[in-house]
């Protein structure tokens, strides 16, 4: 965001410079040509870091954001501080137009920081003190000198008030943007969460499960390896549900929830499709028997005691196994699968892992 503003520093960098080369031909004084190179250096420097920006393909890591948003911040305040030069010059002589346009020139910077920077209060604070405290101390300054014009004195404190109170109602609304900027994104994040995530338990639902399965699925193509999906049901949750109630089952699937993501790789996939059944995808297999192993590790752990609201709850787990890609490459087609194998599982006697077969394969092509 701070990066996408090139427009409004070049036509703000060229008028500064303008402005300069003004005042020394009407003024003759050869300050305001050496402004005007700094400030069209100083330009010149900030469209440089915007495009070295762009070309560096926008990191996302923090430290080198930081970088980048201490080089922007440096030009800003490179830019208010020549603002604020330009109206100390040009105030220590009597040109009331020239007052006009100078000092505008700051009220369109302050105007222009606000808009673009209030994401990032500290820059934009400081920048909009640099261009204008020293303004307003030059046109106080002015005020007491000596004038035959009439109201000479009032006016410019006026405008020094002015320009203070302006600042003062800038510095309000950077704090109102920032902060409505910080809920809108926090809001957006929200949404993204609740979009992907099951709610009561923090795990992956059907649409991260997708996302997640794709990428999966492509580093196990590029590697050759073999891609486990497990579908889990619990063993009783039923009973759990109608002896102690709705909220000791929501707890007792958290804690489901805790232990099997304890019990996977940072590359795996847990993810809750609702009810008590649970999805595992299991990456970088070179043997199916991989599989079976952690369906009996889910199994042995899953079925110890649970402590949920001063009672001790007891369930088991029934998990069936799909591989990829002997069993296929869709999601859909291997959950079907894994839950054809589930079936079996239960109907032999529960807590057990079975691996879809050729039977259960056939069985999802029938249905299809």
């Amino acid at each position: 965001m701070l990066f996408s503003m090139r427009l409004p520093v070049v036509g703000l960098g060229a008028v500064f410079v303008g402005v300069c080369i003004l005042a020394a031909v009407q003024l003759g004084d050869p300050v305001y040509f050496a402004l005007a190179a700094l400030g069209g250096l100083v330009t010149l420097l900030r469209l440089a870091i915007f495009l070295a920006y762009a070309r560096a393909s926008p990191p996302n890591d923090l430290q080198s954001l930081r970088r980048w948003e201490r080089r922007y911040a440096l030009g800003n305040y490179a830019s208010a501080a020549l603002l604020a030069l330009l109206n100390v010059a040009v105030l220590t002589v009597h040109y009331p137009l020239l007052h006009l346009i100078t000092v505008s020139l700051v009220f369109s910077f302050g105007a222009g920081v606000v808009a673009r920077t209030s994401v990032r209060p500290k820059v934009c604070v400081i920048s909009l003190l640099i261009a204008t405290v020293p303004t307003a101390a030059a046109l106080a300054v002015h005020a007491v000198a000596t004038h035959s014009d009439a109201l000479h004195a009032e006016m410019f404190l006026v405008e020094a008030a002015l320009v203070a109170m302006i600042t003062g109602l800038s510095l309000q609304t950077v704090a109102h943007l920032h902060r409505s900027a910080v809920e809108h994104h926090t809001a957006r994040h929200d949404f993204a969460r609740l979009a992907k995530f099951d709610p009561l338990t923090g795990l992956a639902n059907r649409l991260l499960l997708r996302e997640k399965f794709a990428a999966s699925l492509m580093t196990a193509t590029r590697t050759g390896h073999l891609l486990a999906v497990h579908f889990l049901d619990l063993d009783g949750f039923k009973a759990v549900n109608d002896r102690y109630g709705h909220p000791v089952g929501d707890a007792l699937l958290q804690q489901v929830a805790a232990r099997l993501g304890a019990m996977v790789r940072a590359e795996d996939t847990v993810a809750r499709l609702g009810g008590d059944e649970f999805v595992i995808v299991q990456t970088g297999l070179l043997h199916e028997d991989e599989a079976k192993i952690l369906a009996l590790r889910i199994i042995r752990q899953l079925s110890l005691a649970y402590r949920v609201a001063d009672n001790d709850v007891h369930v088991s787990v029934s998990v069936g196994i799909a591989l990829a890609p002997g069993q296929g490459i869709e999601l859909e087609r291997l959950l079907a699968c894994a839950d054809a194998a589930l079936y079996r599982a239960k109907a032999g006697g529960k807590a057990r892992a079975i691996l879809c077969t050729a039977d259960d394969a056939a069985q999802v092509n029938v249905a299809a």
